[in-house]
């Protein structure tokens, strides 16, 4: 149980990496436009946004990665960091697509209620 944490919490980390990308470099491209239903106009007004978007997403992955990297001193940085991922998803359940709670905040969930538990 002591590699399911880390292991959860480098997943969340790797998926707020590939929404970066997403979000920084493929918006207007058509795998981008197709992961969030874009027509090809509003991804090319939007791009600044999702830009923005994307690089908050890799500060949220850098500091998981931070929190892992600190080991068991990591455990209050994973935490807060997981924190933030979970009312970000929440945030954008509510305000976005439902679906954002599933992709970001339910992993997010799993992956704090791992390092909790195991806590020393």
């Amino acid at each position: 149980m002591t590699t399911a944490a880390p292991v959860a919490t480098a997943l969340v980390a790797v998926l707020h990496l590939y929404f970066l990308v997403l979000e920084m470099f493929l918006w207007t491209k058509p795998y981008g436009r197709r992961v969030f239903a874009l027509t090809a106009e509003k991804a090319e007004l939007t791009k600044s946004l999702a830009a923005n978007q994307g690089l908050y997403n890799g500060f949220l992955a850098a500091g998981l990665v931070w929190g892992l990297m600190a080991g068991a001193d990591g455990h209050a940085i994973k935490v807060f960091f997981l924190s933030c991922v979970i009312v970000a998803g929440i945030f954008g359940a509510a305000t976005a697509s439902r679906k954002i709670l599933w992709v970001q905040a339910v992993p997010g969930a799993v992956a704090l209620a791992l390092v909790c538990f195991t806590a020393r």
